[in-house]
């Protein structure tokens, strides 16, 4: 099992999202953050003064994944994510060492696996067949 957690550009969330519902990733946590890495200070003016945002908006998402996921969710985060700018954003993978559903009390893989994951699985794909012109 890994915690799967990547920093984003905000733009890039929908795309995101839709693409690890496709891979099957259905659990997802969001937060909104600011921080920055390659990218630039920018200069802006703001009520006639000069001022530096030398920090970026950026959405944070972060996944339990059981190992059959994990490198479909990678991979579907590379893809949905990647302008070819810097400050696409970066993808973190740690190991998690125990997972437990409090409603259930299941418990690592079981815990993981989500009730609606073959449900949203075919949603997708029936949303993707949809968008292939015939």
């Amino acid at each position: 099992m890994k915690l799967i957690t990547c920093v984003i550009r905000p733009e890039r969330l929908a795309a995101v999202k839709e693409a690890l519902f496709r891979a099957g990733v259905t659990g997802i946590t969001l937060s909104r953050v600011s921080g920055h890495g390659g990218e630039r200070e920018v200069v802006e003016t703001y009520r006639g003064s000069s001022v530096v945002l030398e920090f970026r908006e950026k959405v944070k998402v972060e996944m339990a994944c059981s190992e059959p996921y994990v490198e479909a969710t990678i991979r579907a985060i590379v893809e949905a994510a990647r302008t070819g700018e810097v400050g696409d954003g970066k993808i973190f993978v740690q190991p998690l060492e125990r997972v437990v559903r409090i409603r259930t009390g299941e418990t690592d893989n079981d815990a993981l696996t989500p009730v609606t994951a073959n449900e949203v699985q075919r949603k997708a794909q029936q949303a993707d067949a949809a968008a292939v012109p015939a």
